[in-house]
């Protein structure tokens, strides 16, 4: 499955509800202000660095590019562009956006 969270970790809760159901081989694509969980400092990076080890965790680049914090990815965590997000809903067969 594919688990796309397009909310802030810092504004809602989706992100620890999509981690604690998530199975193991399963895809996290981080988009809009979702990306800020894949960025190095956050309050949630120890969350997403251990989710590394089970999920494969995907961030949208153009998103966090607009954001100016592609520098501060955290090892683990692909970048992904617009291609790459549509390669990621072809491989997955069933996606789910935490809303």
């Amino acid at each position: 499955m594919l688990h796309i969270i397009n909310k802030s970790p810092f504004q809602t809760s989706m992100l620890d509800s999509c981690l604690a159901l998530a199975q193991p081989g399963s895809a996290l694509l981080l988009i809009e202000d979702g990306i800020y969980a894949a960025t190095v400092g956050s309050a949630v990076e120890s969350r997403v660095r251990q989710a590394c080890a089970t999920l494969r965790v995907y961030a949208l680049q153009p998103d966090m590019d607009a954001r100016g914090v592609t520098g501060k990815l955290i090892d683990g965590v692909t970048l992904v562009d617009y291609g790459g997000f549509v390669d990621l809903t072809v491989e997955y067969n069933t996606s789910h956006s935490w809303l």
